[in-house]
């Protein structure tokens, strides 16, 4: 069964799907850029590692998860005679938390030179000290002879940052071509809208190979079986207007009374 929605189904990051439904999209555009791509180039998957902390932990919030105590009488047959004994108290560590986040790597064969990278941009990305870590990781990128595909389907977070405003659209492609930087091109489009084809630039002077986002997704809906899983009945509490909540609501009904 499709999506009751032409384009983004909003109730997929109401419902906490978008982790998996991230790595499912990823994954199928990969294979759909692999099945364009000229034979000297293939399409793989990496993955960026981020060490991110925890905004809501504290050291005060931390208690020790084995204490030694000093016991009067005893002794410890180890220790030195020369001096004061001390006893550990052992403390938790506040460690960061490993975020692995997927990307697409275009390569040029046979060298296997890194040509384009693809980014379906996720919360980590665009919130907390995860945003911080991937504007430094999309700088690095941008400061090399490589073209950078950025999706961004998730409406919550904060956008990217640009030299100036983005154009109207709650979901955004930005196509950032090395030879044209610090232009980029940017598609933009609304929660009624359907997902559109993008292009995927290559070494010059191949043409760009293309990307049809609304093919991956109704593949990705299919595939995840998240019409059977969704709940459609439950109230969106992701954040839209009056005019598309009521939009939304007459597509859900419309697929309820469907038979």
């Amino acid at each position: 069964m499709a999506s009751p929605f032409p384009g983004m189904d909003p109730y997929l990051e109401d419902q906490h799907y978008w982790p998996d439904f991230h790595h499912r999209f990823i994954d199928y555009c990969c294979d759909a850029l692999a099945d364009r791509l000229p034979d000297n180039y293939e399409a793989r998957i990496d993955e960026w590692i981020s060490l991110v902390e925890d905004p809501e932990v504290r050291p005060r919030d931390l208690k020790p998860d084995l204490a030694i105590a000093h016991q009067q009488g005893k002794t410890n047959p180890r220790a030195s005679t020369s001096g004061a004994t001390l006893e550990p108290v052992v403390v938790p560590l506040l460690m960061s938390d490993p975020h692995r986040q997927g990307y697409i790597k275009i390569l040029h064969r046979p060298d296997r030179s890194v040509v384009a990278v693809l980014e379906v941009l996720s919360p980590t990305n665009k919130s907390g000290e995860g945003r911080g870590e991937y504007i430094g990781k999309r700088n690095a990128l941008l400061n090399q002879p490589v073209h950078l595909v950025e999706l961004d389907l998730f409406r919550q977070g904060r956008r990217l940052p640009m030299r100036a405003p983005l154009p109207q659209g709650e979901f955004f492609a930005m196509v950032a071509r090395s030879e044209h930087r610090p232009d980029c091109q940017v598609y933009a489009w609304g929660i009624r809208d359907p997902l559109p084809v993008i292009p995927v630039p290559l070494r010059i002077p191949d043409a760009d190979v293309t990307l049809n986002l609304a093919e991956v997704f109704a593949i990705v809906y299919e595939r995840g079986r998240y019409g059977r899983s969704v709940n459609y009945g439950a109230p969106l509490s992701v954040s839209l207007g009056d005019p598309d909540r009521s939009w939304a609501a007459e597509r859900v009904g419309a697929r309820a009374s469907a038979p």
